[in-house]
């Protein structure tokens, strides 16, 4: 196959979460199991840290890898969802995956299934009913194939430490098959309620899945109702755990003129963070407090990782500029908890006049984002190319509704086409409400 046919095969035969939603989601480790045992465990020939959380899980995960990096290991990094190419989701200092270990991987996966097969008309074999001696065919979901391969290539790069996102929840996810040297849970808020529980203490209990017998685990934010859900798992599984909010690392930060934050710390003096977010001041407070549990690295390594994580790592997304003049920014904020920090940072942008280039897809609670966007703003309602998106269409209705003003346009090219025709050089452009938004943008 071509790297289209593999993607194209990755995308269509394998249920991709991000492309058709709920009928892709395959909760269970027996599939994972299954492949981990076929390829060797191949997660057993390096460190891990395990990364969960609400939001900030990206950020967090790249950050790390680019510290890591500067502490001079070799580091794999595997986080989700990509932006433009499949590639991006798994990392070793920095480069993606090659175009043709993605086609020899899922080339040997179909070769190997099939010979594996006793027949081709056996019933679909799910996480409830496989078992590791039957000799069935493999049915994976795209993302235990994607982590699969990761594992693999991770272990055959012969990295020294892999930072690994998980996909969603934590207990039920397939990336929780390893056993790392450190978890984190970023923070708790409502979102994909329908696999996670409708309240944030299942939503927790979920993401808590992921803490191990002597594995030190550091929990970025809590509330109320999550502290004492993290607290009593950590006890159960016999897991040290770290609130950051105790330690509050982080005494105040501010933008820059850079677009980035500058951050003074307690123990590591003051730090330039590359990423611009208001967001970013509680991802920085729980990687300071994670990295302090790692004795590997020095304070000069989290300066230089937190300067230059985009270009360690690649990461982008992020409150990001793409264009002056008018400054038009990107960011794949996409529930509540994210638009609690976007939406004042957006409101408090000095410009002229703001214009905001707006899709989210149907998983998400659109109506309370709708709630805490500015009203002074010019809207360009769009969608993404993604079976998930929301109709532009129903997003104009619901948000003239609310007293927000703007037009529908069909695809993200040409909204932000229109935004930028119409803004002046002192406007204020922001593209963003889904992750797949400024994917079809930066595409």
């Amino acid at each position: 196959m071509t790297y289209q046919e593999t993607i194209h095969y990755l995308y269509n035969v394998t249920p991709m979460f991000e492309h058709i939603g709920a009928v892709a989601y395959k909760p269970g480790l027996q599939t994972t199991e299954a492949l981990d045992e076929h390829y060797g465990h191949p997660h057993r020939q390096y460190k891990t840290i395990h990364v969960a959380g609400t939001n900030g899980k990206g950020s967090c995960s790249h950050t790390l890898a680019a510290i890591l990096q500067q502490a001079g290991f070799k580091v794999g990094l595997y986080t989700s969802p990509h932006i433009v190419d499949f590639r991006e989701r798994i990392r070793v200092n920095g480069q993606t995956i090659s175009e043709k270990y993605v086609i020899d991987f899922v080339d040997d996966f179909i070769k190997w299934n099939n010979e594996s097969s006793t027949s081709n008309d056996e019933p679909l074999i799910t996480n409830d009913d496989y078992s590791t001696n039957n000799n069935q065919r493999l049915y994976p979901s795209f993302f235990e194939l994607a982590t699969a391969m990761a594992f693999k290539y991770f272990a055959d790069q012969q990295v020294d430490i892999a930072v690994v996102e998980v996909g969603l929840g934590g207990r039920l996810d397939c990336t929780n098959i390893i056993t790392p040297i450190l978890s984190i849970i970023t923070n708790i808020s409502f979102d994909h309620t329908q696999f996670l529980g409708n309240t944030l203490a299942e939503i927790a209990a979920e993401k808590a899945g992921i803490m191990k017998r002597n594995v030190p685990v550091v929990i970025g934010e809590t509330t109320a109702e999550t502290r004492p859900v993290f607290e009593e798992k950590a006890r159960l599984v016999g897991s040290p755990i770290y609130f950051a909010e105790d330690i509050a690392e982080v005494i105040s930060s501010s933008s820059n003129n850079q677009g980035g934050r500058n951050y003074l710390t307690r123990n590591f003096g003051t730090l330039v963070g590359q990423l611009g977010g208001n967001y970013q001041e509680k991802n920085t407070n729980t990687i300071l407090a994670a990295v302090a549990l790692l004795p590997a690295v020095g304070r000069a390594d989290i300066a230089n990782g937190f300067a230059q994580v985009c270009e360690t790592t690649g990461l982008v997304g992020r409150w990001q500029t793409i264009h002056q003049r008018p400054l038009a920014i990107c960011d794949t904020g996409h529930n509540v908890g994210g638009w609690q920090y976007l939406a004042p940072q957006i409101k408090n942008q000095p410009c002229k006049q703001l214009r905001m280039v707006f899709g989210m897809v149907d998983d998400k609670d659109i109506d309370t984002v709708l709630t805490m966007l500015p009203k002074d703003a010019v809207y360009y309602f769009t969608k993404a190319q993604s079976k998930r998106a929301i109709p532009e269409q129903r997003i104009l209705e619901k948000a003239t509704a609310l007293g927000l003003h703007g037009t529908a346009f069909p695809n993200v090219k040409d909204a932000y086409r229109q935004a930028m025709s119409e803004a002046g050089p002192d406007d204020f452009i922001f593209v963003g409400g889904s992750s797949y938004v400024v994917a079809d943008l930066l595409s």
